[in-house]
């Protein structure tokens, strides 16, 4: 149905960047879009026709890659993105996000000599993070932010559901856990929120070397938790906690959901000078 790529359209749009999927320039081809891969040098053409999501969209071709991509790497995209779209359709659900992902994830994959020496050092810097991590919090375990100073966007109302997502900085995942317990607590409207969906990232040094936290919380909105942080990582925010309520109106959403979500955490990331060339919360 043209109401369900609309809306998908906006999703993923709200999260990747506006030009990411929209619709083919070509008269002749009216259910033709191109899915350019976030991270990639590559955009491929997509086939969605009207019973869309009953029937499954197609990969027809990839129009283009960079010029500094391998021999044969479209080919290689072409490949993938057929292998994963019959990976990820369900008859009747929506997949372009999940394609999304599953791309971005699949063309990231490097050879095995390369996987097993990432695998080493990724086993060194889990190790390494997780003893950080428990002598953090084992310093600050009795610490909470008494008073959280959120940045708070405009209301979003839609079908009667409502939206709104408040930003604060953070230094720890203790910080992320008792700001959100804060808000609960203190907050009577916050508390009483069918969602509150949640994100955070946190950088900072041990020993001269960078360790990173992040993780999210769908709160019953399945899959909002994941695309929040997601934006969180697109957009480069450190050191911050979004958290986006809502209150469902008795009218389901669908995909557009998640574009309103994104679209009221993007407005207090940027509100808020979260964003990498932020200086107040770096």
């Amino acid at each position: 149905m043209i109401e369900d790529i609309e809306d998908e359209l906006e999703a993923i749009n709200s999260i990747y960047g506006e030009t990411t999927l929209r619709k083919a320039s070509s008269p002749s081809a009216p259910e033709d879009y191109l899915l350019t891969i976030p991270q990639h040098e590559a955009t491929i053409r997509l086939w969605i026709p009207d019973q869309y999501p009953t029937t499954c969209l197609q990969i027809t071709a990839v129009e283009g890659v960079g010029s500094a991509s391998p021999k044969g790497y479209g080919t290689h995209v072409l490949k993938t993105a057929r292998q994963v779209v019959q990976g990820v359709f369900v008859v009747g659900q929506v997949c372009i996000f999940d394609l999304v992902q599953e791309l971005e994830q699949m063309l990231d994959k490097k050879s095995a000599t390369e996987r097993n020496t990432a695998q080493a050092v990724q086993e060194s810097e889990d190790q390494q993070a997780s003893n950080a991590r428990l002598s953090q919090e084992a310093d600050i375990s009795s610490r909470t932010i008494s008073s959280p100073q959120w940045t708070v966007s405009d209301t979003v109302t839609e079908k009667k559901s409502v939206f709104l997502a408040r930003a604060c900085a953070i230094t720890s995942t203790v910080d992320a856990q008792s700001a959100v317990k804060h808000l609960l607590s203190t907050d009577k409207r916050a508390g009483k929120a069918t969602h509150n969906i949640s994100a955070y990232r946190v950088r900072t040094q041990v020993n001269g070397n960078d360790i990173v936290y992040q993780d999210y919380d769908d709160d019953g909105e399945d899959a909002a938790g994941g695309r929040l942080l997601k934006l969180l990582q697109l957009m480069n925010a450190w050191n911050v906690l979004v958290v986006v309520s809502r209150w469902y109106g008795g009218v389901k959403l669908g995909p557009a959901r998640f574009g309103i979500i994104n679209g009221v955490a993007r407005e207090v990331i940027i509100a808020g000078e979260f964003a990498v060339d932020s200086e107040p919360h770096r």
